[in-house]
């Protein structure tokens, strides 16, 4: 009688519901919500403190725009783009859907305000329009940014569009999202400040940041939110303290509230363990690895070197920066090889390459001498970032050791090498 009741036809409906209700209880957190992972670096070190799901691929939704941006940035420091360019919408910029400007075909805007629209408003409209110039098609873009990812070990990233819109094919992880992170601070640290910014003003409108944590969480100074409805809410955040620096990633967010918060607590969590000392989880470290690109690449030079007298030294820069120091002594002849590292149109360029080589190697200054060699040319300087102090064998494996590390260089043996071990052994 009482199964006749329950199962009855009016009670079924009644009766499923809260079946259903008891079984959701029961079911594991990580089970009922598999679009969450959480992920706390230390971002000076890479080390893990927390971790959670971290290498399954989700949606990154509007995260991408953090590679979007990574790529714009990379444009700009090699003089394909400048701040002040204008930019033209098409039909299909014009046609994206929301978040967005609303920008109408035809209509155009500067480089300095699309960084600023995609790190507010996360303009999807504005991710095509630079996308369209960097890669020809946003299509082409997608595929480099792609390629770049793979570049800084985001082995699990694969980018389909430049805004995070929904494809079923466009997937990242929080690893790899920590990865972004810590490479487009440590490669464009003169541009990390846009994250920074809570609002930005278009056409007479303000667009105010969603990433809420900004000015209302003490350290935090970027970088991005994401939301599409396969993804949940999303979160990338840097912060810094004098306990150090962290960077955090948290997918699948119930709701931007309860997403901000389980950040505050993830940061709070990991500034504490920074305090303490701790030495994070047991072997796990995020790092990115060193791009690939023209500022990496290393030209043969095209000029034959200058014969020097045997008892002249080169004459080198002194470098005093943050996590490089150096003082250079005379040269001496029986460690007379050298590897160059890049040459650059700008000191400031040569020096943020070195302390990025010197961070992903970290024993570097104990194998050779550092410098910056400044070349006139007819027209134009050149600064050559170069390890000086090696024989021949030291030599080729250091550079096979850069190399191991993603960066390109070069063996340079000078033209009075002989002469000069003749010199020091004859």
């Amino acid at each position: 009688m009482i199964c006749s009741t329950l199962f009855g036809r009016a009670g079924a409906p009644v009766i499923l519901a809260a079946a259903l209700a008891f079984l959701t209880a029961l079911t594991p957190p990580a089970q009922a919500r598999s679009r969450y992972a959480e992920l706390v670096v230390d971002g000076t070190s890479g080390r893990v403190l927390v971790a959670r799901n971290v290498d399954a691929r989700k949606y990154p939704a509007s995260l991408t725009k953090i590679m979007t941006l990574y790529m714009v940035f990379e444009a700009l420091d090699k003089g394909k783009l400048k701040l002040d360019q204008k930019l033209k919408a098409s039909r299909r910029a014009a046609g994206q859907p929301a978040s967005k400007l609303g920008l109408r075909r035809g209509e155009a805007i500067t480089v300095r305000q699309a960084i600023l629209a995609l790190v507010t408003k996360s303009a999807n409209d504005v991710a095509t329009v630079v996308a369209e110039k960097i890669g020809g098609s946003e299509f082409k873009f997608a595929l480099m940014m792609t390629r770049r990812a793979r570049d800084l070990g985001m082995s699990r990233s694969t980018f389909r569009n430049a805004s995070g819109l929904p494809n079923r094919r466009q997937l990242s992880t929080a690893r790899d999202m920590a990865r972004l992170a810590l490479a487009i601070r440590r490669d464009f640290p003169h541009y990390f400040e846009y994250f920074a910014r809570t609002s930005f003003s278009f056409r007479g409108k303000t667009y105010h940041s969603h990433n809420t944590l900004v000015g209302n969480f003490r350290g935090v100074d970027g970088i991005k939110t994401g939301y599409i409805r396969a993804s949940g809410f999303n979160l990338v955040t840097s912060a810094s303290r004098d306990e150090g620096r962290l960077v955090g990633v948290l997918f699948g967010g119930r709701s931007p509230k309860s997403r901000d918060q389980r950040m505050r607590k993830l940061l709070v969590h990991g500034f504490d363990r920074l305090l303490r000392g701790s030495q994070g989880l047991p072997g796990q470290f995020v790092r990115p690895r060193g791009r690939r690109d023209g500022f990496s690449h290393v030209p043969v030079p095209r000029n034959k070197p200058v014969s020097r007298p045997l008892d002249t030294a080169l004459k080198t820069t002194t470098l005093k920066t943050a996590s490089l120091k150096t003082t250079v002594r005379k040269t001496r002849y029986d460690l007379a090889w050298s590897v160059q590292i890049g040459a650059f149109n700008q000191v400031s360029s040569a020096r943020h390459h070195l302390d990025k080589l010197t961070g992903a190697l970290p024993g570097l200054l104990k194998r050779a001498k550092i410098s910056i060699d400044t070349v006139s040319g007819n027209d134009s300087i050149t600064y050559r970032a170069r390890l000086h102090g090696m024989n021949e064998r030291q030599a080729h494996d250091l550079c096979r050791r850069i190399k191991n590390a993603k960066f390109d260089c070069l063996t340079i043996a000078p033209a009075e090498a002989a002469l000069a071990a003749a010199k020091l052994h004859g």
